[in-house]
């Protein structure tokens, strides 16, 4: 036990380190955005979520290793802040149940140490209901922004991720759904009528797809291992009642790199959405299907990463007026993370 807890302290003297550092480095522009422009939202509440100990896969050093390579791709001084805020539990239950809501409140307030939610395999921290609040609230924001024409499109650096949450299960590293909220959100706030999300992260996003199967108003697209964690998503899962063919899951085979992931994009993704044109488009960002990720056993370059955000903003062009917002999920080798982000968040410059 007091060995576990200097490892923690030994940890949170880290992350004060990284904090101290983020504030004093991070050049971001804050005046007016032309419409244009590319939004980022990055804020140091992320880096205060530990999801396990020292090692542990999905760890504040993600996000640093982001803004860092965005600083040496040379892009970081060229986007639009966009700040975080506390989603309001209104919010929360656009998506999840209130029971649901109520037992993360309950067993994350007042933490000592490292706890395991009882849904399970998702551990937090003291701070983890925080970042977990100020993610889905700040992904709500980016979309405010892209709806106000702050900006044309923009990436949203948060953690924790959250495809795999479902209605009433925190799980796979997840708290709160923040790509589910924000597509509710996005109905209920902005009357958008209908959204497509793209997954493109090596596992699938069941979460996702559990809370729009029965819907119809959103269409699931994803790209995912399946057989891989958590087991879902086959091609069998096409949707239920009004979401009756609003699933679309494509799963790729280990060793599958740019040239099939492009591949189905072109074929699978893009006939799709012709035909549900989307008023906008949400992509789940997962980089673990980036070759030699320590979870993942796909081969996707930062090229292939910029390639398909190319497919996914020519569709935004076509039929939502190039609204687009992309959201981090895995990935987890830090050096192909911060080059795959760099070129992904290139192409939503349009470079």
């Amino acid at each position: 036990m007091v060995n576990a807890c200097r490892r923690l302290l030994t940890r949170a003297a880290l992350i004060g380190i990284m904090l101290l550092a983020l504030r004093v480095s991070i050049p971001f522009q804050v005046e007016s955005a032309p419409a244009q422009q590319t939004g980022l939202l990055f804020d140091e509440i992320y880096l205060r979520h530990l999801a396990g100990n020292t090692g542990h896969p999905e760890r504040p050093e993600r996000l640093i290793a982001i803004r860092d390579g965005l600083e040496r791709g040379g892009v970081l001084k060229s986007l639009y802040r966009i700040a975080p805020r506390r989603v309001t539990d209104q919010e929360l239950e656009l998506v999840h149940k209130p029971s649901y809501v109520a037992l993360v409140r309950r067993e994350l307030s007042n933490l000592q140490g490292l706890k395991e939610l009882s849904t399970g395999d998702t551990l937090a921290s003291p701070d983890s209901l925080r970042a977990a609040e100020f993610a889905a609230g700040g992904v709500l924001n980016v979309v405010d922004a892209v709806m106000a024409g702050k900006v044309r499109n923009a990436f949203a650096a948060v953690r924790p991720p959250g495809h795999h949450a479902t209605p009433d299960r925190g799980m796979g590293f997840c708290i709160f759904n923040n790509v589910a909220i924000a597509a509710r959100y996005l109905q209920m706030k902005h009357g958008i009528g209908r959204v497509l999300i793209v997954d493109w992260d090596y596992h699938h996003g069941n979460g996702t797809q559990d809370i729009f199967y029965n819907d119809g108003s959103v269409f699931y697209f994803s790209t995912h291992h399946y057989g891989a964690y958590p087991g879902t998503g086959s091609v069998g899962e096409t949707g239920r009642g009004r979401g009756a063919g609003k699933i679309l899951n494509v799963p790729m085979a280990p060793g599958a790199g740019d040239d099939q992931f492009l591949q189905a994009f072109e074929t699978r993704l893009v006939p799709a959405a012709r035909n549900f044109k989307p008023d906008f488009i949400l992509i789940s960002a997962g980089f673990d299907s980036m070759r030699n990720d320590l979870l993942g056993q796909f081969d996707i370059t930062p090229q292939g990463f910029a390639a398909m955000t190319r497919v996914v903003m020519k569709l935004a062009d076509e039929f939502s007026h190039g609204r687009l917002v992309s959201v981090l999920e895995g990935g987890y080798r830090l050096d192909g993370l911060a080059e795959s982000v760099t070129a992904h968040v290139k192409a939503l410059q349009g470079n």
